[in-house]
């Protein structure tokens, strides 16, 4: 049984991850379109979405929990 609840928190997880990703993309993609962004908000916005890509590839690659 402990496996199974290890396996859903990962699911849970797995799915809060992807919502971050999408929302620093959605961010990203609304400030741009309202405004030309400075060059370090650009930045600081890539680096987010990266950030969030990361932490949903470490996710996987610890918990196997791959869609």
């Amino acid at each position: 049984m402990r496996g199974f609840s290890n396996s859903v928190l990962s699911c849970l997880e797995r799915e809060r991850l992807e919502e971050e990703l999408s929302e620093a993309r959605t961010r990203g993609r609304n400030l741009s379109r309202l405004r030309h962004l400075t060059h370090r908000e650009q930045v600081a916005l890539d680096e987010r979405e990266q950030a969030a890509q990361t932490r949903l590839r470490d996710h996987d690659a610890a918990h196997g929990c791959q869609r």
